[in-house]
């Protein structure tokens, strides 16, 4: 059909199902893929109401296991070439360090760094052979700043950062670019794992819980519509001709950013505290 192919990871909702669609939009032909297809529902109605339909191609890909990145390699295979990648799939798991098991930071980076690992080093031979490629990496402004109550989320994501940083590196002798997105709130955002967790009256953090979900709570009317993500990531894709390796983006993301370059630690930490405990 003379479209290029783009795969997006985790698009059974939010982010990564608008860049699915959005990619379409734009010209591209996209792998869209999900670990669970019975999930797909949202993105086909969206797809439809685009109309872009026929150029979304569903696949069952769960990036933690190795079995299925392997079977998607196969079917890669028989494509033959990919132009974009978006790793999008990932979670968030909230709690305080102490409350938290090894375990639980374990499902985290498997997800949020070895799965994008894995799915980025299942197409690199595509695009080293072509000589051209752009890998894009939805992190977070969690990525750069730390916030109380999601260590596992902000620690998967500056390894997110880290190791982008090293691949855009790595891969700019072969035309291919890498791009971190650093989405701040919105709509679709991490902040609703915090909301569905349960407050333990027996833990010492519970007074702490309280005040950020109360603060998460009073911020929401301000978090954006994911839309503006995906457009971004549509831009970079098709558009943009020399890509930045980092796009903040989100109401106060350049703000918290250039505090936390021009400030001590100490500052800004003392109003962190003030704001939440106050």
């Amino acid at each position: 059909m003379g479209r290029k192919i783009a795969i997006v990871t985790g698009t059974s909702s939010g982010f990564g199902m608008l860049c699915a669609v959005e990619l379409a939009k734009v010209g591209f032909e996209v792998i869209s893929t999900m670990r669970d297809l019975d999930k797909a529902e949202g993105l086909l109605k969206c797809a439809d109401d685009e109309n872009v339909s026929d150029f979304i191609r569903l696949h069952s890909l769960d990036v933690t296991s190795t079995e299925s990145i392997d079977r998607f390699k196969e079917y890669l295979d028989g494509i033959g070439t990919v132009d974009v990648l978006v790793n999008n799939a990932g979670f968030a798991l909230g709690g305080f360090c102490e409350e938290l098991t090894i375990e639980e930071y374990r499902l985290q980076f498997e997800t949020n760094v070895f799965g994008v690992i894995a799915v980025t080093q299942a197409v690199l031979p595509f695009m080293r052979k072509n000589r051209a490629g752009r890998i894009i990496n939805m992190s977070s402004i969690s990525g750069k700043f730390g916030f109380p109550g999601l260590s596992p989320y902000t620690a998967s994501k500056h390894a997110l950062e880290g190791f982008s940083e090293s691949l855009r590196l790595e891969l700019k002798p072969f035309g291919i670019d890498v791009v971190l997105v650093e989405p701040g709130s919105y709509q679709t955002n991490i902040w609703s794992t915090i909301d569905n967790m349960t407050i333990n009256k027996e833990s010492p953090y519970q007074f702490y819980m309280e005040k950020l979900m109360k603060e998460i709570e009073s911020g929401k009317t301000g978090h954006g519509h994911p839309l503006d993500v995906a457009k971004l990531v549509a831009q970079i894709a098709g558009q943009t001709k020399t890509p930045k390796l980092r796009y903040p983006i989100g109401k106060g993301v350049n703000r918290s950013l250039l505090l936390k370059t021009i400030f001590p630690w100490m500052w800004l930490e003392r109003g962190i505290l003030n704001k939440l405990l106050k």
